[in-house]
């Protein structure tokens, strides 16, 4: 019995992620572009790149963002409008897209925010690649991830693990974990 239940639980799954049409979420991604750049790599350290993230974190996301649970002004106008299936599409075609590639750092940097990082690996990844709603930290902008770190230990951005694990970070810790995870593949 639990094997079928098991069985059934897996194939409810695949056929959901396959229900995603990428060819609709890169149609539908336009409007995501003047932020987030073509193909969902961000030219600008203000917004996180997309590509290369994971499907149930984008989701989870945006999701977020339609209900106001978090909070950013244009996010929310944008994901008001989108219906579940809109979702689906763009995180299924951002998900598919190559990640992004790794970007220099000071390698005195790098090397503290490494000797930091074990903490964070086990929710999202053993290499930063994200996981489930955990998102990818490689090759994510180094002020995009400082901010949010900043922003997470100050309580402006809401996320019980995470708000926990930053509240002891330096200020210098969470640049050279910026730095660290910026520079990842």
């Amino acid at each position: 019995m639990k094997k079928f239940i098991f069985t059934s639980v897996m194939l409810f799954v695949a056929l959901t992620v396959q229900a995603a049409d990428i060819t609709a979420g890169k149609k539908k991604s336009v409007v995501c572009q003047g932020c987030h750049g073509a193909n969902g790599f961000s030219q600008n350290s203000t917004w996180p790149n997309l590509a290369g993230q994971t499907a149930s974190y984008l989701q989870w996301q945006l999701k977020k963002f339609k209900s106001g649970e978090r909070q950013y002004a244009p996010m929310n106008t944008i994901a008001a409008d989108l219906s579940e299936a809109d979702i689906e599409n763009l995180a299924a075609f951002f998900a598919s897209q190559p990640a992004p590639k790794p970007a220099a750092a000071d390698a005195k940097l790098v090397e503290l925010g490494k000797s930091k990082a074990a903490m964070c690996l086990g929710c999202h990844g053993g290499k930063a690649e994200g996981r489930g709603q955990f998102p990818r930290l490689a090759g994510q902008k180094a002020a995009y991830l400082e901010k949010q770190l900043k922003a997470f230990k100050s309580g402006e951005r809401k996320g019980r693990p995470m708000n926990a694990m930053v509240n002891s970070l330096s200020n210098e810790d969470i640049k050279a974990l910026s730095a660290f995870f910026s520079s990842l593949k």
